[in-house]
């Protein structure tokens, strides 16, 4: 029996990474622990640990400080994770770790996994995202990493090009693209008796985030994007919060000014779940934001993105995913064409360069079958 170890932070990561707990824990042969930490514990941010066990499972909690809205605040939560996933895992004493992606708290799991000899599975590596901190650690799990699933050709081989051995880097595909095309999703209806709000044609769906590297000043972005917002009356709007990272309670503090302003036409959300945002990608007419989901999921519901700023600049896109500066013209401008008929018909017909056949196979079977005595030491690999 392999027991196999899944952290998540957020809960964007844990949308991703529910399917997978799911199918490897369906298997005769798995086990699976959840180790939960950061934003899920958290009521500022919906206590999001409840997906968790509504999905079933019973998390293993790894509590850290709210302090994150400061660099220094963050690296506190960092050291305090890093030792409460030290301690998980010490219980646990997993065969191997799930970690998605590159947020703080992984690299904090990722550390305490590294110095405890417990081979991690890194889901999303290669990836670019030029205006986050977070590109960083990306790179650095990567190099902490046994075994790469990455959601790209191209970022396959950039994984190898940082060293990896090319038969521990598989291209599996974006997962959220296939939760996306596989999950059981609301009618139009239901959600919106579920939130509370109306979903006509032309609404949108926002989720706007600090960029960790942007040297701007985030509450002067986050009012442009308000300010654009309001050149479209006739849209209803529904906002949803950023995750906590630096700067991020000035977002949230701004955003539910703006939704109380506006109650008939703006709703702030703190989080949709994995069902709920599916749903609405389904019944709203653009995405607009600078979160990875727009460019990486949204392409497949076959509606525009409005992807505003520098935090997403370097990742792999696709036609559907409308690029802007930070200004509030720069940003009503996008989304006007997202919203008119040629924006329309472009996302419509782009494709997706993350979509694959058969993701969700091709990462269980690489978690539950690749060889454990293969992973407990690493090579550089020189090409």
């Amino acid at each position: 029996m392999r027991k196999i170890a899944i952290a998540t932070g957020t809960r964007a990561d844990w949308g991703l990474l529910s399917g997978i707990a799911k199918a490897l824990d369906a298997r005769d042969d798995c086990e699976v622990v959840v180790l939960a930490t950061n934003m899920h514990l958290s009521p500022r941010y919906g206590d999001t640990i409840n997906e968790i066990t509504s999905d079933g499972f019973c998390p293993e909690r790894v509590a850290i400080s709210d302090t994150t809205d400061s660099p220094s605040g963050t690296v506190k939560a960092m050291a305090e994770c890093m030792a409460g996933m030290a301690e998980a895992l010490d219980r646990v004493r997993p065969d191997l770790l799930v970690i998605l992606g590159d947020r703080f708290e992984m690299l904090a799991t990722a550390s305490a996994a590294l110095m405890m000899r417990v081979p991690i599975v890194h889901i999303a590596g290669g990836e670019i995202s030029e205006g986050a901190i977070d590109d960083s650690i990306r790179h650095a799990i990567t190099k902490m990493s046994a075994l790469h699933l990455t959601a790209t050709e191209p970022y396959r081989r950039r994984v190898i090009a940082m060293g990896e051995e090319p038969e521990r880097v598989v291209n599996t595909g974006a997962i959220g693209v296939y939760n996306i095309m596989q999950e059981p999703l609301m009618s139009r209806e239901e959600l919106q008796a579920s939130i509370g709000f109306e979903l006509p044609e032309g609404s949108l769906l926002v989720t706007y985030h600090p960029a960790t590297l942007d040297d701007g000043d985030v509450a002067s972005r986050c009012k442009a994007l308000l300010e654009a917002l309001d050149e479209f009356p006739d849209s209803n709007v529904v906002i949803t919060y950023p995750n906590n990272d630096a700067r991020g309670r000035v977002i949230i503090d701004l955003i539910e000014e703006y939704g109380s302003a506006r109650k008939e036409r703006v709703k702030v959300i703190p989080s949709l779940g994995k069902c709920r945002y599916l749903s609405a990608l389904r019944y709203v007419s653009a995405v607009v934001g600078n979160s990875s989901s727009g460019i990486v999921e949204v392409p497949s519901m076959k509606i525009p993105t409005v992807d505003i700023g520098m935090r997403q600049r370097g990742r792999l896109c696709g036609d559907s995913v409308i690029h802007c500066g930070d200004s509030a013209d720069e940003i009503s401008a996008a989304i006007r064409f997202a919203l008119s008929e040629d924006g329309k018909r472009l996302a419509a017909e782009s494709e997706n360069p993350y979509y694959q056949p058969d993701t969700l196979g091709k990462i269980v079977r690489a978690i539950a079958e690749t060889p454990l005595e293969t992973l407990h030491s690493k090579k550089f690999y020189d090409r």
